[in-house]
């Protein structure tokens, strides 16, 4: 129960007790939790209180929401390591999850500033451009955008890019070895398309991974912006020192 004598407000105290109950797997994967009625009068404190607190539970993924039903334990977030050494992908079959993608585009464009100079071509030169939306048990996880120079990469809008990862079609199918890469990860917010694509509201917090890929010669070969439900993954960075 909540200690009205700690200096400690009583909505962090609550909070608190929410999330240890969380992960103490008190609470079942699932299991529908109490009303915020319930909530406000088994720690006697108000609606207000409890439902701010819910709404940052539900914000992070912990918790989730079904019109006229009620709040519910959500699955644990997937776990990814950093994709330099191993795709989205193959991590998430590894892990035994089901996955497949969907292509959702393909189109050939003028190259603008920003990608031209990303990929080391002139403004204006012809680039692929391959929109897919991963799903993982049927859900959609990731939406990804790749920028390729059309010049390296003929008749890719026959390759299967499905049923395969890009770094592999560009290291398999056009002999291309992928020798650096670089990558970086912010916070964002969904736009409107992100949203729809990906099932969510817009604004909801997603993961922005943009990644680089170079081959001999540092010759950039792909800028791709993968975006991630912030409900569903986050990202495990290890180091160990030799």
């Amino acid at each position: 129960m909540l200690d009205r004598q700690s200096a400690l407000p009583l909505h962090v105290q609550f909070e608190n007790i929410l999330r240890n109950k969380l992960d103490a797997e008190e609470l079942t994967i699932n299991s529908r939790i109490p009303s915020e009625n319930e909530l406000s009068k088994i720690y006697g404190i108000s609606r207000m209180t409890v439902r701010s607190v819910l709404n940052r539970l539900v914000d992070e993924g912990l918790l989730y929401r079904v019109q006229g039903k009620g709040t519910f334990v959500a699955e644990p977030k997937i776990i990814s390591g950093p994709l330099v050494r191993y795709g989205l992908r193959e991590q998430l079959e590894q892990q035994g999850y089901e996955t497949n993608t969907k292509m959702i585009s393909f189109e050939k464009i003028s190259a603008h500033a920003k990608i031209a100079k990303l990929l080391n071509i002139e403004r204006g030169a012809e680039i692929s451009v391959v929109n897919r939306v991963r799903y993982v048990k049927g859900e959609p996880l990731s939406f990804h955008i790749s920028y390729v120079p059309a010049q390296y990469f003929p008749d890719l809008e026959n390759q299967d890019l499905e049923h395969n990862q890009m770094c592999n079609v560009i290291e398999k199918n056009y002999d291309f070895p992928i020798l650096h890469r670089i990558e970086t990860l912010e916070a964002i917010t969904a736009t409107s398309e992100e949203a729809w694509l990906l099932s969510i509201h817009p604004k909801s917090p997603l993961l922005l991974l943009e990644n680089l890929v170079y081959t001999k010669g540092e010759l950039p070969l792909e800028y791709s912006r993968i975006v991630f439900r912030g409900d569903k993954i986050k990202i495990r960075l290890e180091y160990q020192r030799s």
